[in-house]
């Protein structure tokens, strides 16, 4: 890349903030092509059965290559980690999934302030779960964004964005990472033109998309078919489908919308147990391929069916 006004050979001098293993990617291009001055994460945290203090994965990956790390507990009333960041000499900072909301007096200090990338058609699904809840209800089309970062919760006006269909297989895990791959792109141009950035402010409704509970993930057998498997791409890879048999939970790891509907089946009914297990539902059925049986290890439906002895007309 070569040198812009305002920058030095090196690119801009940055702050990334940013915790989870899906961020690393973003930072990683950062460090390739700029000035990498600080990187920003939560604590670490008890992991495991253990409760091992671990790093979270953007700490941990940038520490290993050397970068300035800092993890404060928290932004507002912190005058140590302000006067810090205010003699770095900033240009931009940049956000992915970092987790927390920034305070005001942070986000004026680098030259150009924030930009964030946010996985969503904005100002639909502004939060932390924003590709979650497009699959879970169904949308047709999504987007990425750069935004503007403001006091608000993904609020702020958006510099760039890049919209797409969503496949309709496309699991959470796939659709984060291929519109967090784009919107990688849409910052990289971002950075090289901060000068001439011509930002558009966003209407002040929107929808919120709050992050997942355990619960999400349980299948009601009440909803229609579509429903259902929307949901179970939109909670992959966690909480992930699960439903009750027999007072244990049962894990749905792969699923399918099922040709047809049995006529005259209640909800929940297994209507057939040939090609995997055929579940009614209240419009249409659910094919469930691979399970997972609390307590042991995955396998096919049809083999969980038959240990457990599932038959046709069997209610989940």
């Amino acid at each position: 890349m070569s040198a812009l006004p305002g920058s030095s050979s090196r690119g801009r001098r940055v702050a990334f903030f940013g915790s989870p293993a899906w961020s690393i990617p973003v930072l990683e291009a950062l460090h390739r092509h700029h000035q990498v001055v600080l990187v920003v994460t939560q604590p670490d945290k008890p992991v495991g059965r253990g409760l091992r203090i671990t790093p979270c994965p953007v700490a941990a990956w940038a520490e290993a290559q050397g970068l300035r790390v800092e993890k404060p507990a928290r932004l507002r009333k912190n005058p140590e980690f302000l006067a810090l960041f205010k003699n770095l000499g900033l240009e931009v900072a940049i956000t992915a999934a970092y987790g927390k909301i920034l305070p005001a007096e942070l986000l004026e200090l680098p030259r150009f302030g924030f930009l964030n990338l946010h996985p969503s058609d904005l100002p639909k699904y502004r939060g932390p779960a924003p590709v979650q809840w497009t699959l879970i209800n169904g949308d047709a089309e999504t987007a990425v964004c750069i935004m503007q970062t403001d006091v608000g919760m993904d609020t702020g006006p958006v510099v760039a964005r890049w919209s797409t269909p969503v496949g309709p297989d496309e699991t959470a895990l796939e659709l984060s990472n291929r519109l967090r791959d784009k919107g990688i792109e849409l910052l990289l141009e971002a950075l090289e033109g901060l000068e001439h950035l011509h930002p558009t402010p966003q209407p002040p409704t929107g929808s919120h998309a709050p992050l997942l509970a355990k619960e999400d993930g349980k299948i009601l057998w009440e909803r229609t078919a579509a429903e259902i498997y929307n949901r179970h791409r939109g909670v992959q890879p966690w909480p992930g489908s699960w439903f009750e048999h027999q007072g244990k939970r049962v894990k749905v790891l792969k699923m399918s919308r099922a040709e047809g509907q049995t006529p005259n089946a209640a909800p929940g009914t297994v209507v057939g147990v040939a090609d995997g297990l055929e579940v009614s539902t209240a419009q249409g059925n659910i094919g469930l391929k691979e399970v997972q049986p609390e307590g042991k290890k995955p396998m096919s439906a049809l083999e969980w069916a038959r240990g457990a002895r599932i038959a046709p007309g069997d209610r989940l």
